[in-house]
């Protein structure tokens, strides 16, 4: 089972780097695509955007730690802090902005969460 949560927070860890990357580095481009704004629109938005890319960067980080921490009990809590915000924060996004990001990031931290307190 401890494989799978590997797996999982890997996947939740690339999700969060595509999520960085669009909410940053490629806002005015892609970025603007995916979340269905005008150039205007994006302009405005720009700066919480990048701040908001921060923290997500911050959150593939913190999965990436403990993806790749020689210590298994540090890189474990790593795993439990980073799916259980990544978790939280896909609830939260669902209520305030949209409910498809509840299966984009809850669904599979949740799942990643699972496996790592069943191995």
């Amino acid at each position: 089972m401890l494989l799978a949560a590997q797996i999982i927070a890997g996947i939740v860890l690339l999700i969060h780097v595509y999520i960085f990357l669009l909410e940053t580095v490629l806002f005015h481009s892609r970025g603007r695509k995916v979340f269905g704004l005008t150039a205007e629109r994006a302009e405005i938005m720009a700066p919480a955007m990048s701040n908001q890319g921060c923290y997500n960067g911050f959150l593939a980080l913190a999965l990436a730690a403990g993806l790749l921490l020689p210590d298994p009990a540090m890189g474990r809590a790593f795993l439990f802090y980073g799916l259980g915000c990544v978790a939280i924060a896909g609830v939260w996004g669902a209520v305030t902005v949209q409910r498809r990001i509840l299966f984009v990031q809850t669904v599979p931290a949740v799942l990643g969460l699972v496996a790592l307190a069943m191995a």
